[in-house]
């Protein structure tokens, strides 16, 4: 190796420097993977709020099955998904998920329930969490830490079990892991890293494995809705602004009402939890035409996300017009309100205090909540009554000497009062209000993706998602957006993610073109040249003067990538006798990235390919082939040395770097 004599350190070391001319190929045949035989397809919607999972076999594709009732369930919420919440034992090992933990965690003396591990909400860790590593922890609500992973491993191990149970029962028979072909799915928005967290949680759950990627796919959940969305018949909607009837019912007895009887009519239907998804394109997907565009808005517990899709024909599928957007805009905004509202009446130190002292009888506060935040309409005249335990009245006295009552009437919050029957009493206005400020940011999101020269003539709004059964968010997206297109709400909206999952399963490959989020390049030395590269760059090799630290670009952030699109790039060692060659990755959000040094540029994936022991008479400039492979949610790099055909293989990785 030669000295370095030049003020130049180099990051990375790339020692490749591109052989022109570059070029992108468009390779249709990129997946020769063999196509795996599965017998069935199972979709994981794991949700911030609650989760739940949906099968269907390859056989009969038009059949999708919702998982068994779980035991356990809430007064005013309908218990289809399970709450996504996950108790240990003091000894840390998994104990519960879902109710079961919930309530075995509610019946613990409060002596005991201060060793056990409780977990709920944990999910939005992984969109909060800025540089998210495999050693990332979560908090327990006794105050203890764990790490994410176990704890999301842990939950997908749960679901694992549940369906492969439930199959085994159906089929009547033990059902094997590897028949089965998973999907999981995640928020759009959610960074690269996040996505591939919860890929490493499936192989520590034992879903897949590293070597077997392709039984787990990580579905975006807008994408999924739009899946679903296309197969939907008039039945199956509720449309807010028709004043035709839907279902059969005129829209004009208020949509609160109209609602519920469409519930009725679905809950009515609902006792085999087997849906039937025509295998037609729905009546609604019929008055779309080459190049309509439409919005999904997935409105969940912990972050809202938007895909704006347009329809390619004959097949009709989907093509992603403009990046998935959104923010930490779930319902779960709205629980933090009534937090505020808490502490304002009772005091912050009090509230802290009492979360960490009574962790139990702080749960059963917020499923109280819950219930009656699901019970907020537009058009509500009474009150919602909201029961505080009995352990809150308790530990307040005790904390300040005085009766809830008191601290009620000394509060000057006008809307909240206290009934004799120990409840607060919240005006109607005073719930719409909790709910406000989340609702005013998704609409301000969604005029802002309107306003995008990309999102013209959009024909549909499809609301889906938990949230979306919010009569509030419901009437806020009519009246803001009503005029500009239509909005639509499939029935029994919290379950179209899972159910359009369990279709993207069984065809992957119905999305055709997506937008990439990052930029993504590699490392390289370019001739240095006087006066267009900064000296600070020059590095001297072997009497050959080099520009260092150069970001080769493979592709720009919001560029349209086809499925299994290949972009390949040669290079060359800047050095003929090198033997060892080491190929950097990085990714940007920004578009324009000219140095690797820059900020915001991350490293996400090295490929080491180790020529020593290759036949020696190779042509002096060897060509070193990198290729990158788009389009799933997930990317690969290749990269290989064309004269002995020696190849090394590397997912992008955001975890390890």
């Amino acid at each position: 190796t030669s000295a370095y004599s030049s003020p130049a350190k180099s990051l990375g070391d790339p020692g490749i420097t591109p052989l022109s001319p570059s070029h992108i190929v468009k390779d249709s045949d990129a997946d020769d993977a063999v196509e795996q035989l599965f017998l069935v397809v199972v979709a994981i919607d794991f949700g911030t709020t609650s989760s739940g999972y949906a099968y269907s076999f390859t056989k009969e594709p038009e059949c999708i099955h919702v998982m068994r009732r779980w035991e356990g369930g809430d007064p005013g919420v309908s218990n289809q998904k399970t709450p996504t919440t996950i108790l240990l034992t003091p000894e840390r090992k998994f104990h519960s998920f879902g109710y079961a933990a919930r309530d075995f965690y509610h019946d613990l003396d409060p002596n005991e329930s201060k060793h056990w591990l409780y977990f709920e909400k944990f999910k939005m860790k992984l969109h909060t969490t800025g540089n998210l590593t495999m050693e990332t922890d979560l908090t327990a609500a006794n105050g203890k830490k764990v790490k994410a992973l176990e704890i999301f491993a842990y939950a997908l191990q749960f679901f694992k079990e549940q369906a492969l149970k439930e199959l085994s029962d159906q089929a009547g028979s033990d059902f094997e892991n590897s028949e089965v072909r998973w999907v999981i799915t995640v928020p759009a928005i959610w960074k690269q890293p996040a996505k591939q967290f919860m890929r490493q949680a499936a192989y520590k759950a034992e879903m897949a494995t590293p070597e077997n990627p392709e039984q787990l796919i990580i579905a975006l959940e807008p994408e999924a809705a739009s899946i679903y969305c296309r197969k939907l018949r008039l039945h199956q909607m509720i449309d807010l602004s028709s004043r035709a009837p839907v279902n059969g019912y005129s829209p004009s007895d208020t949509t609160g009402t109209g609602f519920t009887q469409a519930k009725e009519h679905v809950r009515r239907n609902r006792q085999s939890r087997t849906f039937l998804v025509e295998n037609v394109i729905g009546e609604i997907w019929s008055e779309l035409e080459e190049g309509d565009r439409y919005i999904v808005v997935d409105s969940g517990g912990g972050t809202v996300d938007m895909t704006v899709h347009q329809i390619r024909l004959p097949e009709g599928h989907l093509k992603e017009l403009y990046k998935a957007t959104g923010g930490p805009y779930g319902s779960l905004g709205v629980d933090y309100e009534f937090e505020k509202l808490l502490c304002k009446i009772f005091g912050e130190d009090f509230i802290e205090q009492f979360k960490i002292k009574r962790p139990a009888a702080w749960v059963d506060l917020m499923i109280a909540f819950e219930s009656r935040k699901r019970a907020a309409a537009p058009d509500r005249t009474n009150p919602l009554n909201i029961t505080l335990p009995f352990s809150f009245i308790d530990y307040y006295k005790k904390f300040r000497g005085h009766s809830v009552e008191h601290a009620l009437r000394k509060s000057n919050v006008d809307f909240v009062k206290w009934s004799s029957q120990g409840m607060l009493r919240m005006s109607p206005d005073a719930m719409n209000a909790l709910f406000k400020p989340t609702i005013d940011q998704i609409v301000q999101h969604l005029s802002d993706v309107f306003d995008k020269p990309e999102v013209t003539n959009v024909k549909f709004l499809f609301l889906v998602g938990g949230f979306a059964e919010s009569p509030l968010l419901q009437q806020a997206v009519q009246s803001a957006f009503g005029s500009r297109c239509r909005v639509i709400i499939p029935q029994d909206v919290g379950l179209t993610i899972l159910k359009g999952a369990v279709l993207f399963g069984l065809d992957p490959a119905v999305i055709k073109v997506r937008r990439s989020p990052l930029t993504y390049g590699v490392g390289v030395l370019n001739r240095f040249v006087e006066g267009k590269h900064p000296p600070e760059k020059l590095l001297i090799k072997d009497g050959t003067r080099w520009c260092t630290d150069v970001f080769d670009k493979f592709i720009s952030a919001d560029q349209s990538v086809a499925l299994g699109e290949t972009v390949t790039r040669s290079y060359t060692p800047a050095k003929p006798s090198q033997l060892i060659i080491v190929i950097n990755i990085y990714s940007s959000e920004q578009d324009n990235v000219s140095f690797i040094t820059e900020s915001g540029v991350k490293k996400c994936g090295t490929l080491r390919l180790d020529l020593t022991g290759t036949d020696a008479s190779v042509p002096n400039r060897r060509e070193i082939k990198t290729l990158m492979q788009f389009g799933d949610t997930e990317i690969k790099a290749v990269a290989i040395d064309v004269a002995t055909s020696k190849s090394v293989k590397v997912g992008i990785d955001f975890l390890n770097y």
